[in-house]
């Protein structure tokens, strides 16, 4: 893989690896950039990987290398202090709930000495403190050069360190957000560089998807409620009434939101004609006229002011940014596109490209080459596999030769996961992002899986459909733990499913047993209490846990070692089959005269799948077993094609197998 990466740093090009757990791809893609002497980004999509390439893998590279090497941190701006709108919460109504003083004097007192302004040094403040947005910016409430506080602005100041470094670490939100501002023709985010590396790259197009389109929702609104009354009772009270134009609006944001309908969780609504489907014309349309006609009011009174001050300005321009929105979502939907409504306690309107794939491609595409200069020993593929071969020639190398620029030539673009497709073409991951033209390559894990993992399937459950499988999945759970004692991940495919298997072993699992379900406390306290398992000083004479969770503990979650040794998956994860999105793609897959099962909806279950089953083994010296409850897996033909998609673990064949494994696990966590 590095040499792969090196020939592609060099010559130019795209090159998607699918690089399996255990392949140390961190470092087979970091080595050669690193040593070719390139300005380069390297995004990824979570922030824990992003903290760990820039606080650990980067710099230990650097130092054993010897690289002079420049690298710098880039996070979206909603994770950078904002100091003006710190100075400003104080006024705000969030500021008077209980124990907010004391947090804001915490900020206060930070904010004094944090160089990078990075919220993730201040311990004690989860994202989803409602104190957050107070004391960060957005894209919609940023003032920009306008700022009192501009010079002194922490967003600023990182991207001027990016710009000057050799090397930045962003995510793929922002790296959208540059591709957006750059078509717009604003200043750009980023450095302009020869080499961009994905990490992460499965999760591109959704996001991209997510962030190039269209968005309208009740939380902007409020948010825009929120701004305007503090800002205008600290700046201009008395000259317009602004508890009547907050007010105004937050009662239309409310009545829009209930014209909706009620419904039990977060649902996705298809667009049909003008509306959402299901919802009642008129209402919807007297909503959406409320909140127009409340945002008109509210840009009046701003207008009123707007000489007093930059913050009323930008109000000002937020509040007509939102009713061109309402206008082009009472707007006939575009052709190319999909629009649905997303519903719970919010209500949220998107219209979205299908996928980044003409976006993308435009951007990926290969530019006529410059001549490329071959003079830097270390730009030579062959001088890599020297180095990784251990050749003393190499390691003893001049810094500054390590360096030199090696080309002028075209961009390089580097995608990389361990999960990119069920297939050797990776067609699930190259057509949406339009690399129809990369070089693709996979590398296999280098874990024996067939000694350290089994693979179940418990036929004797009843069908995913009937309504009683959760229960039969919890109970199945539940007499695993009596003999394992925790050291147990349950991952569902729906809300409903977790929360009814959380609460059935809450209720009838022994107290040795510490039950954790997704929702119940912070992702964090929840990833850092299951990997601390239980066991010998454990103050509740625990003996493990279990974990019962949803949604992004299919992913990212890493637990090597004996803390987890049964990972058990209670369906198939097929896409929802009335999610608008997933509809839109198969109807325009059905009209290419593909399959929208074969081609769209299995590749989806298959990549999902093997993301939930790497949770399993993340290490040479891991043990495990992997229970999927469901029967289709081997009752059903494209099963054998779900199964060939996992890592190749010997199977169980009944239940008397399954029990017996996990007692052995108990015995010795060293085999299986």
């Amino acid at each position: 893989m590095a040499l792969a990466v090196s020939r592609t740093v060099q010559a130019g090009g795209q090159l998607v690896v699918e690089a399996g757990t255990g392949t140390g791809k961190t470092y087979a893609y970091l080595v050669p950039v690193l040593l070719s002497g390139q300005r380069a980004l390297v995004s990824t999509a979570t922030k824990a990987l992003q903290d760990q390439l820039f606080s650990r893998d980067i710099p230990r590279l650097i130092e054993v290398l010897g690289l002079p090497i420049r690298v710098a941190l880039l996070k979206g701006r909603s994770n950078y202090l904002c100091l003006h709108r710190m100075e400003q919460a104080r006024h705000s109504p969030e500021s008077a709930q209980p124990g907010a003083q004391k947090a804001l004097a915490k900020i206060e007192t930070w904010s004094q000495s944090t160089r990078t302004g990075d919220m993730a040094e201040l311990t004690g403040l989860d994202e989803r403190s409602p104190l957050w947005p107070l004391v960060t910016s957005t894209r919609d409430n940023c003032l920009g050069s306008s700022c009192p506080r501009y010079r002194a602005c922490h967003v600023n100041l990182a991207r001027k360190e990016a710009m000057a470094a050799d090397v930045v670490v962003i995510n793929h939100h922002l790296f959208f957000a540059d591709m957006a501002v750059r078509e717009s023709g604003v200043a750009e985010l980023l450095p302009t560089v020869r080499v961009t590396v994905f990490d992460e790259a499965h999760q591109l197009n959704e996001i991209g998807v997510n962030f190039l389109g269209q968005q309208l929702s009740t939380v902007q609104l409020h948010e825009l409620v929120r701004d305007v009354l503090a800002t205008g009772l600290q700046l201009a009270r008395g000259l317009v009434d602004w508890q009547s134009l907050s007010a105004g609006l937050e009662k239309a944001a409310r009545d829009w939101r209930l014209a909706a309908g009620i419904y039990r969780g977060a649902v996705r609504l298809r667009w049909t004609g003008q509306q959402p489907e299901g919802v009642d014309p008129d209402e919807w349309n007297t909503g959406m006229q409320a909140v127009t006609q409340a945002l008109a009011d509210m840009q009046n009174g701003l207008d009123m002011v707007s000489e007093l001050g930059p913050d009323f300005q930008r109000l000002g321009d937020r509040a007509r940014e939102l009713m061109q929105r309402a206008a082009m979502f009472a707007d006939t939907p575009k052709p190319e596109g999909v629009r649905w409504a997303e519903v719970s306690a919010q209500l949220r309107l998107i219209e979205s490209p299908l996928d980044i794939a003409q976006s993308f491609s435009a951007l990926t595409r290969p530019a006529s080459a410059a001549p490329v200069n071959d003079a830097s020993p270390l730009a030579d593929p062959d001088s890599l596999e020297a180095l990784l071969a251990g050749d003393p020639r190499n390691t003893s190398l001049d810094s500054a030769s390590h360096v030199a620029p090696s080309s002028v030539g075209q961009r390089a673009w580097i995608f990389t996961s361990a999960t990119l497709g069920d297939e050797p073409t990776l067609r699930w991951f190259t057509e949406p992002c339009g690399l129809g033209s990369a070089e693709v390559m996979q590398v296999n894990s280098p874990f024996d899986y067939a000694s350290q993992a089994a693979l179940y399937v418990p036929t004797h459950l009843p069908r995913p459909g009937d309504a009683g499988h959760a229960g039969q999945v919890a109970r199945l759970v539940q007499e695993a733990l009596a003999i394992l004692g925790g050291r147990t991940l349950v991952l569902t495919t729906t809300l409903h499913a977790m929360r009814s298997i959380g609460e059935h072993l809450q209720a009838q699992c022994d107290a040795s047993v510490e039950v954790l379900v997704q929702g119940q406390s912070p992702k964090r306290r929840l990833m850092e209490r299951f990997r601390e398992g239980g066991g010998q000083g454990d103050p509740h004479g625990r003996s493990g846990c279990v974990l019962v969770a949803s949604a992004s503990f299919w992913e990212g979650f890493d637990v090597p070692g004996d803390a987890l040794q049964l990972v058990v998956i209670d369906k198939l994860p097929f896409p929802p089959p009335g999610d608008p999105l997933f509809e839109a793609r198969s109807q325009r897959m059905t009209q290419q005269g593909k399959s929208a099962f074969a081609d769209h909806a299995l590749p989806e279950a298959a990549v999902s799948l093997k993301q939930g089953a790497g949770r399993l083994i993340r290490s040479e010296t891991d043990r495990g077993i992997l229970v999927v409850c469901d029967n289709r897996l081997v009752g059903m033909s494209y099963g054998r094609r779900l199964v060939r998609g996992l890592p190749e673990m010997r199977r169980l064949d009944d239940h008397k197998a399954f029990l017996e494994t996990l007692q052995q696990l108990t015995k010795d966590a060293t085999k299986l």
